[in-house]
């Protein structure tokens, strides 16, 4: 068996780590061994987004890609894997990276999920106040 060549982009998003590989060809892309349609049925056009790196360089069918993803949840884990799409094209070919940059595929998302803090009924909620 012949190894294929790839490249690799790691996506993170909230607490969802991705590991993308982008392969050339045409076969279906996966999401944990899993197509992209199945493994994302809650969402309704997850492909669309997942696939919108690919797309903005016009190489939607001249590539696919296999991605290994866990952790948070399946906002965060569609986003990890666009993210990761977006590192490996432009790891690729250098010069795809400012129409990336342009269609803001290119920027990780810093936002994550307040912690809880003591006396707070969650991370700003505090309990009500009594004057007496």
């Amino acid at each position: 068996m012949s190894k294929k060549e790839y490249f690799e982009g790691i996506g993170r998003r909230k607490t969802s780590t991705c590991r993308v590989r982008i392969y050339q060809g045409d076969e279906t892309s996966t999401v944990n061994g899993i197509p992209v349609e199945e493994y994302f049925v809650s969402i309704p056009d997850s492909k669309k987004t997942i696939m919108e790196p690919l797309a903005v360089v016009e190489l939607t069918g001249k590539y696919y890609f296999t991605a290994k993803v866990n952790g948070g949840g399946t906002t965060g884990q569609l986003e990890a894997i666009q993210l990761g799409l977006a590192r490996a094209l432009y790891k690729m070919d250098e010069n795809l990276k400012p129409e990336l940059r342009k269609a803001e595929l290119v920027t990780r998302d810093p936002r994550a999920v307040e912690r809880k803090k003591y006396h707070h009924k969650k991370a700003r909620k505090k309990p009500q106040f009594s004057k007496r």
